[in-house]
């Protein structure tokens, strides 16, 4: 067992630790292989992935904030761990907006810092991140979304490895009927590139990639690089009936904005901040 009152290193598995703390009313940082996890009084606040763009890139590449806005507001409040208050007292962004892009920030990270479940690596009590209080959330929440992700893609395609490693589409896998999603996927893989780095460039979210990634996989479309011959095609039922994948904020994505402006999770951002705004 940790406890919260100093640092410390072990070999815990993350989401173990993370009852742990979360029965023990803790705050501060805990660290993983994959990413960091910030919580208080229990609570996790905010989550951090290398994998996943973080809320600037959410709010930003989804047109719901300008990036000067996004600037100001760290340059202003950073230091004081408040850049998300800022963001709403300066009128950039309406508070609705910015919980719903803080919880797909949040979901998205958290999947991949826990998706193998490794050790903890290190909890640091009262570290705090510069984004501050937005929205808390259980840390029974955070695991079990975690684990509905992870058997999604289980159920999509049962091969990890898609995940992590650069992709290459089977020759004469000719596609048809893709939908756009997909197809935009599809058109980035390129041998090079890992789940990661596509999403990076489609700019969207990492798991909603994995989902498009996978269903490729498993249609026979595309294989990670060094396989020699394509996988057989998952028969139709095992993808016929698979769930789609959480709605979250907006699209997010350090890079170019989405090739369409009308992508789904855009548009559902759009409408609620609209909404928010009315009311």
């Amino acid at each position: 067992m940790i406890t919260p009152t100093r640092a410390s290193r072990t070999d815990e598995p993350a989401s173990a630790l993370l009852g742990t703390l979360a029965a023990q009313g803790a705050s501060g940082a805990l660290s993983t292989e994959s990413g960091i996890v910030y919580l208080a009084s229990g609570h996790v606040v905010h989550v951090e992935s290398a994998v996943t763009p973080d809320l600037g890139d959410l709010l930003t590449h989804s047109g719901a904030l300008a990036p000067d806005g996004w600037w100001a507001a760290i340059d202003k409040a950073g230091r004081r761990c408040k850049v998300g208050r800022q963001l709403v007292d300066s009128g950039h962004l309406a508070a609705g907006a910015l919980e719903l892009c803080h919880l797909g920030a949040l979901f998205d990270a958290a999947y991949f810092v826990l998706a193998h479940d490794g050790p903890a690596l290190r909890f640091r009590p009262g570290v705090t991140h510069w984004l501050g209080a937005v929205r808390s959330v259980p840390v029974d929440s955070v695991l079990r979304e975690s684990r509905r992700r992870r058997e999604l893609l289980h159920r999509i395609w049962p091969e990890p490895c898609v995940d992590l490693v650069p992709l290459a589409r089977v020759p004469d896998a000719a596609p048809s009927d893709l939908p756009a999603r997909r197809g935009r996927t599809l058109a980035q893989v390129d041998g090079v590139r890992t789940a990661a780095q596509i999403a990076t460039v489609l700019a969207c979210r990492t798991f909603h990639t994995l989902v498009e990634l996978r269903r490729l996989a498993a249609a026979g479309m595309v294989v990670p690089v060094g396989t020699a011959t394509a996988p057989a095609p998952a028969p139709a039922t095992a993808t016929a009936t698979v769930p789609a994948p959480a709605p979250a904020s907006a699209e997010p994505g350090p890079a170019p904005r989405p090739v369409a402006p009308d992508e789904p999770d855009t548009a559902l951002l759009r409408r609620l901040l609209h909404a928010l705004e009315a009311l």
